[in-house]
């Protein structure tokens, strides 16, 4: 056949699987891609919704495809290479729960085979894929989530609401934390059989290193694969913080920071990173030899603080407490969480599957969320600020 028609062919079945009209009680036939913790999880929560049936699990090591299908459905059939997936025509979406360096190249394939996706943030390894990235899905017209699950939850929702209605009065600064206590599990041996890895196809596009069971299990410590606190915990709050300000492009970053106690990889254990906005500052801080305090959102307005958090937000009134005392007056509004955001997110990412409409975190936003993570990064590995301008 000749190309042009080939891939005449190929655009009109696109369109045509992009205008797809889905009957109420017709399910989605879905795919796994990356049979990780997190990717188990997301398709179990597409499972309980009673619309989606599991036709496939596509994973590099062995123990982690026959772990997801003996979880997720034993009738499932099993792949080392996601190419072969996207060649089925009786797959209709994809949940890519691959490391980091794999989401972009498994978005765009799937577009371009016209599946929909739910991607796992961030959803770049870099800046510069985020362009090539934002044309693919918007010229497939495919419903694509990115896994910042804040924008489905209902008291993240929430304080957005109260930001755009001034209850704050004017935020000039912003902080965000996130602590979690990597040391208990990731100083621990790390052991996997290369007999039942493919470690050319986990490596992908990064560059090509000897295997070391290191690399391939604690993947997100290493920048060839990841990216640290700043894409995996970080980039889930830029991304709020992006939502709530109505601004999504810093002028400059500065990061500093070190690998304290997690001696293996490049990524830092321990950062603090200051972005400058037009009008407000944003500074974060995380570690990863604790986890007390978590993860957190503080918004610091003129009339009012805001604390958001997932386990829900209290806004506190200024001029209440004398100055400079350092307690809390009683919250102007308080909403506790009311579960994990992420069931509403992939019943988001459903339900816009069904009415071919943009979910609650299409690309762009996850892109800018992203671009932030790796503006920090880039700060932190050059030990100068950086900017767009500066690229």
């Amino acid at each position: 056949m000749p190309e042009n028609r080939r891939r005449f062919l190929q655009a009109a079945a696109t369109a045509a699987a992009s205008n797809r009209a889905w009957g109420a009680n017709e399910r989605i036939r879905v795919a796994l891609l990356g049979s990780g913790g997190r990717g188990r999880y997301v398709t179990s929560l597409a499972l309980k919704t009673g619309q989606v049936d599991l036709v496939a699990i596509c994973d590099v090591y062995e123990p982690r495809r026959e772990q997801a299908q003996k979880e997720l459905n034993p009738a499932a059939q099993l792949y080392v290479d996601y190419r072969k997936v996207l060649e089925r025509r009786d797959v209709d979406a994809v949940i890519v729960g691959s490391p980091d360096h794999w989401h972009t190249p498994m978005t765009i394939d799937a577009v371009r085979a016209a599946k929909d996706v739910y991607v796992e943030k961030p959803v770049t390894h870099n800046i510069p894929e985020g362009e090539d990235l934002i044309k693919a899905v918007r010229a497939s017209r495919r419903v694509v989530q990115i896994g910042y699950q804040q924008r489905s939850w209902e008291h993240f929702i929430a304080g957005r609401e109260i930001v755009a209605k001034g209850t704050l009065g004017k935020v000039s600064l912003v902080l965000a934390s996130w602590y979690q206590n990597y040391m208990a599990r990731m100083n621990l041996p790390a052991v996997a059989d290369l007999a039942k890895l493919d470690w050319k196809a986990f490596q992908g596009n990064a560059p090509e290193r000897p295997f070391e069971a290191v690399r391939f299990l604690r993947w997100r410590m290493f920048f060839d694969y990841g990216g640290g606190h700043l894409t995996d915990l970080y980039s889930h709050y830029g991304d709020v913080i992006h939502w709530y300000m109505a601004s999504d492009m810093p002028k400059s970053v500065q990061a500093v920071g070190g690998r304290y106690f997690l001696t293996y990889g490049d990524c830092p254990d321990t950062i603090t990173a200051a972005y400058d906005y037009p009008g407000f500052g944003i500074t974060y801080t995380g570690t990863l030899n604790g986890s007390l305090h978590g993860g957190t959102i503080i918004f610091r307005g003129s009339k009012a603080l805001m604390r958001v958090t997932r386990d829900g937000l209290e806004v506190y009134p200024e001029g209440v407490v004398p100055s400079e005392r350092t307690t809390y007056p009683e919250p102007l509004i308080q909403l506790p969480s009311k579960g994990d955001g992420t069931i509403a997110h992939v019943a988001n990412w459903l339900e816009s599957i069904r009415a071919r409409k943009d979910p609650n975190c299409p690309v762009e936003p996850a892109v800018a969320a992203a671009r932030a993570a790796h503006l920090g990064n880039l700060a932190y590995r050059r030990g100068a600020a950086v900017g767009l301008s500066s690229m």
